[in-house]
């Protein structure tokens, strides 16, 4: 193939709706848009309008809560972190913490931090830094000669350090 020979693919481009251009057209006058009334005025967005009928989106029942403050966490399993190690895309030697575990292509995005989940074995000893981890995994993780801090659990107590000691400088 040579660049003289590039086209796009049939189908690709459209001749574009020639609007108003006389009764013959088919799409002259109104322009394809019938007879006054709002859906022929410029700018108009019906969303969800059922002619004064109660809307689908109200007549459902609400259920639950939406805690707009929730946390998402990427998870990661032991196996995803085996094969990233051994495919030497982590480096066992130094801490791994949510940076380095997205560098690694082992998830696309950290979100709010990497959670750690037991699925798989791990024969790596790897000193982790994560958000959170579950019971199984600190269990395999620990078993193979690893560590695991929570990250979360550090700012928390860090939060914790700087409202006392504001305390503290307040009372005196």
């Amino acid at each position: 193939m040579k660049l003289n020979e590039l086209r796009d693919n049939p189908g690709a481009r459209h001749d574009e709706k020639r609007l108003g251009r006389g009764i013959g057209s088919g799409l002259g006058k109104t322009s394809g848009k019938g007879h006054k009334g709002q859906k022929a005025r410029s700018g108009v967005a019906l969303h969800a309008f059922e002619g004064g009928q109660m809307p689908l989106h109200r007549r459902l029942p609400k259920r639950g809560f939406n805690n707009i403050f929730a946390k998402t966490y990427a998870e990661v399993n032991l196996d995803r972190l085996q094969q990233a190690v051994d495919a030497g895309k982590l480096d066992g030697s130094k801490p791994v913490d949510a940076e380095a575990i997205r560098a690694a292509g082992v998830v696309k995005q950290t979100h709010d931090g990497v959670k750690l989940l037991g699925r798989g074995e791990l024969k790596a000893k790897l000193d982790l830094r994560v958000a959170g981890a579950s019971k199984t995994a600190q269990a395999a993780v620990e078993k193979a000669g690893g560590s695991i801090t929570l990250v979360d659990a550090e700012k928390a107590a860090q939060r914790e350090a700087n409202k006392t000691k504001r305390g503290k400088a307040q009372a005196k």
